[in-house]
């Protein structure tokens, strides 16, 4: 069973460790989330450094799922800070353990994040995701509108050769 819940910015600084294994396990496992190889552990803590305090300043959300007690995937709403687009946000650094993919574990978290930008009352979200990877069908799947793609968007995590971004939107 997975269980999914919005972390208050305590309870993500308590659990900082096991967001940034899930980091560290989806780098190296292949993920496009902003880093290539290595992927280390200093990297991973320096960039929950500024998540989680991004999280205390009421910037964005920190969701995590859980099956059998242990954290296997994390998912993050991303506030737009701009006057004018208050009622957007961006979902961003969805991360699901290697070991645990394809269990329904992204849709949980997908379907979670929405719940929670519902209730703040967010009616626009954005994503990205590597092109030709399985978030492209899973976004599309879960009532996701593609809207563009850039080709060499960004640097694969091996370091070698580019790959291209999709992007999608959700009216809430």
């Amino acid at each position: 069973m997975i269980a999914v819940r919005s972390l208050s910015p305590q309870e993500a600084r308590a659990r900082r460790a096991e967001l940034a294994d899930l980091l560290v396990d989806s780098v190296q496992s292949g993920g496009a989330v902003n880093f290539v190889w290595p992927m280390t552990q200093a990297k991973a803590d320096a960039w929950w450094d500024g998540a989680l305090a991004s999280h205390d300043a009421g910037e964005r959300l920190i969701l995590a799922a859980e099956s059998g007690g242990q954290m296997v995937g994390t998912v993050q709403l991303v506030l737009a800070p701009q006057e004018n687009q208050r009622f957007r946000a961006d979902v961003a650094k969805m991360l699901v353990l290697s070991s645990a993919r394809r269990q329904g574990i992204g849709a949980a978290l997908l379907t979670a994040v929405e719940e929670e930008a519902r209730r703040i009352g967010r009616t626009l979200l954005t994503l990205d995701t590597r092109t030709g990877e399985s978030g492209e069908r899973l976004y599309a799947r879960m009532g996701w509108q593609r809207f563009g793609e850039v080709a060499d968007y960004a640097i694969n995590p091996d370091g070698k050769g580019l790959h291209g971004a999709t992007f999608f939107f959700k009216k809430l």
